[in-house]
């Protein structure tokens, strides 16, 4: 066991996952992390007041149809899909890479469809399968690479809508924001949105949430 993992057991012990999710350095690590924590998941976020996943639901509404069809990549245990519901869509497909967290989501009934993600095909679908990628809190430290932007554009047809969000931590890295400089200034897409605010409450953390529009 790496000695971040150790740190990290010992410091969850009563549940606190949200105190070292950053810090996780590699994909076994991440998975590992998110397989116990999957259980109190949901009420740690919604007691720390997590509000990235309804910004994100209520900018993409602003642009394609409550019907059309979305898919949530990383949607973990559900928290976003809930908040894409909750703004009306009706349509929605889930994936995560951790089987844990994705039984919770199925539990919970929000999506037609879930699959778990395959890191070396996140998107097995046909061009065009969906209006829009939902990749709420998805990409940044401890996450998916900043690669996964362009990927995830690149699954979508024109006038397909990416929504995603970057919280301070991936602000600070330009690693993420050069991400989205290059996907906007090579023309693959155009930013129809962007808007800074609360990502948890709890912790006075912010996150910006951004809508691209495939071109």
């Amino acid at each position: 066991m790496s000695d971040t993992a150790s740190t990290n057991d010992s410091t969850n012990s009563a549940g606190n996952y949200l105190q070292n999710v950053y810090d996780l350095a590699t994909q076994a690590d991440t998975d590992a992390y998110y397989t116990r924590w999957a259980a109190s998941y949901d009420d740690e976020l919604t007691r720390q007041g997590y509000q990235t996943p309804q910004r994100c639901a209520d900018a993409l509404r602003r642009f394609i149809a409550s019907d059309a069809a979305v898919v949530d990549i990383g949607c973990g245990t559900g928290l976003s899909g809930a908040a894409l519901a909750a703004a009306g869509f009706t349509n929605l497909a889930g994936t995560d890479v951790n089987v844990e967290m994705l039984d919770v989501a199925r539990v919970a009934g929000i999506y037609r469809d879930t699959w778990v993600t395959d890191i070396e095909n996140p998107f097995p679908f046909a061009l065009g399968t969906y209006a829009a990628i939902a990749a709420v809190g998805v990409i940044g430290l401890g996450a998916a690479p900043a690669s996964l932007l362009r990927l995830a554009l690149e699954a979508l047809a024109t006038d397909g809508r990416l929504v995603f969000s970057y919280n301070d931590h991936a602000l600070k890295v330009p690693e993420f924001t050069d991400a989205l400089t290059d996907v906007v200034s090579s023309g693959l897409a155009e930013q129809e949105f962007a808007e800074h605010g609360i990502h948890i409450k709890g912790l006075g953390s912010m996150s910006t949430v951004f809508v691209l529009r495939r071109r």
